[in-house]
């Protein structure tokens, strides 16, 4: 087993940075590289406390063409209980902005009301941007704020829809993404915002397109 004090060498660093980018688990990593999984955790930990800056430091103001949508992460809700929207839910909501061709940014909220999301979208997509979301009350009166247009789509949460133009398919693929993803960690019940930002991160880039991101921005550890 690999000595986890001494220094690690280059080469290893990167067969590290690589299984990081082929989306492996650090127990896979560790048993693959046949190395301390305290010493892939560290530096797991710290490749996506860097894209988590990296992230943050993108976001620059939506505008085009922009898709807004909630979504509930943690544990199903049982039968009997309220809905999504509703009481004894227990599950995180997390709010996210689309860019079509761009860019996606997530945020972690309290709740799903008008005031909360209003805040957040006001602040991050311009005003002369069309924003498509579904019917929620939590969207009512945003042209009335100042946007430009406002399209609400009505069709069955997940459900892709087929009208041209008018959809909100591109921020519920990346909610698809994110939660395929975190099954494999359980669910993610620590650094969820770390996960949350490195999914942004990882969305629709190839493997190789993700390791030159991460050497750019990954600092050497110490």
């Amino acid at each position: 087993m690999f000595n986890n004090n001494k220094p690690l060498s280059e080469y290893r660093r990167k067969k590290i940075l690589q299984c990081f980018c082929l989306d492996l688990t650090a127990t896979q990593t560790a048993k693959l590289l046949k190395m301390n999984r305290n010493t892939i955790n560290k530096y797991y930990g710290h490749y996506r406390s860097q894209i988590y800056q990296h992230q943050m430091k993108q976001l620059k103001q939506f505008k085009g063409e922009v898709e807004v949508d909630e979504s509930y992460f943690g544990p199903r809700r049982v039968r009997g209980m309220a809905t999504r929207r509703g009481r004894g839910t227990h599950r995180q909501p997390v709010f996210g902005i689309y860019e079509r061709k761009g860019r996606v940014y997530t945020e972690i909220i309290p709740n799903c009301e008008r005031k909360t999301l209003h805040s957040i979208i006001f602040g991050k997509v311009a005003l002369s941007s069309t924003i498509y979301s579904d019917c929620w009350s939590g969207y009512h009166g945003l042209v009335d704020v100042g946007y430009d247009r406002h399209v609400r789509l009505k069709h069955h949460r997940n459900e892709f829809s087929r009208k041209r133009g008018a959809h909100v398919n591109g921020i519920e693929a990346f909610w698809s993404f994110c939660k395929r993803r975190l099954t494999k960690f359980n669910g993610v019940k620590r650094n969820f915002v770390l996960h949350l930002k490195e999914c942004e991160w990882r969305w629709k880039k190839s493997t190789l397109e993700l390791e030159k991101s991460l050497i750019i921005i990954s600092k050497v550890l110490v």
